[in-house]
């Protein structure tokens, strides 16, 4: 994590500097702020400034820009001033950097060319059954309707009716009324959702999820401004097996990484034995000095 994070600054601190360098260079443009020899110009300023903005959100973020810009410099300052020249000498780290770039972004496109990124419904369902003890449910989920409607024309028994009927004429007739009367609604009957996700459009409190869904179809609330309804038409429990497509998301985004894991490998493989037949690398033992 550290070298990680170290990489990073340095990476920033290499750009800083280049745009430094840059603007030592250059021999027109306003001069904006001034740190030694190194310069800032308001071509610079400008560039980093969306064209959507405001005058007065520009000049803020012009300033902000410009005051981080002179302390950057004046710390680099600092540092050049007090720090001896082999810790200066970051050119092996940058070279470091620059190598693990290039070959991140070749693999990338490789990737992007090469690699099968299509997982059909067969392959998502054999790695769920290979690992069922992976997918448990950490939260209930529920397939459910919801609806809010203004409290002075609210029907709960023919909202309750209507929710219930999950044919797709019922369906659609209740997504026709929900578009006229509802102040919000979500039609969820066919896939699985967190309850959690749902309750946040309720204003209501459930202690226990479990007993509740166990005992309940309907989660109702009044207020002075709207009547809530949630039909819950199925649901499952914390530590339930998960359905295969509440997890198949997931499934496909483990295929894939495992896919790409192995596609890596291939990649490195080939590489190196490319280069063995054409003998294009040496290895010396380091006892001898003679090639292995």
């Amino acid at each position: 994590m550290f070298q990680k994070l170290f990489k990073y600054c340095l990476f920033i601190w290499a750009a800083f500097a280049f745009a430094g360098c840059e603007n030592t260079t250059q021999t027109n443009g306003k001069v904006v702020a001034e740190v030694g020899t190194r310069k800032l110009y308001l071509s610079d300023v400008s560039a980093v400034i969306p064209n959507n903005l405001g005058q007065a959100d520009s000049t803020v973020m012009a300033d902000d820009y410009i005051r981080k810009w002179v302390r950057h410099e004046l710390v680099l300052q600092k540092a050049e001033d007090n720090l001896s020249g082999s810790l200066k000498d970051v050119s092996r780290e940058l070279e470091e950097y620059r190598n693990s770039l290039i070959i991140f972004r070749y693999k990338n496109e490789l990737m992007a060319q090469r690699m099968d990124t299509t997982v059909s419904d067969e392959e998502i369902l054999q790695y769920y059954t290979q690992n069922t003890e992976n997918f448990k449910l950490n939260k209930p989920i529920v397939k459910a309707a919801f609806i809010k409607i203004p409290a002075d024309f609210a029907n709960p028994d023919l909202l309750k009716e209507m929710t219930s009927d999950t044919s797709r004429e019922g369906i659609n007739g209740l997504r026709d009324y929900c578009l006229q009367y509802a102040k919000g609604f979500d039609i969820f009957t066919d896939r699985w959702t967190d309850l959690d996700l749902v309750l946040k459009n309720v204003p209501v409190s459930i202690e226990n999820p479990e007993y509740f869904l166990r005992r309940n179809q309907f989660i109702e609330h009044t207020d002075s401004t709207a009547y809530y309804l949630v039909a819950v038409h199925d649901y499952k429990l914390k530590n339930e097996q998960a359905p295969v497509e509440y997890v198949s998301d997931n499934i496909k985004s483990l295929i894939l990484n495992r896919r790409k894991i192995e596609f890596l490998r291939e990649l490195e493989n080939n590489i190196y034995k490319e280069a063995e037949n054409k003998k294009s690398f040496k290895i010396y033992n380091t006892d001898t000095n003679e090639t292995e």
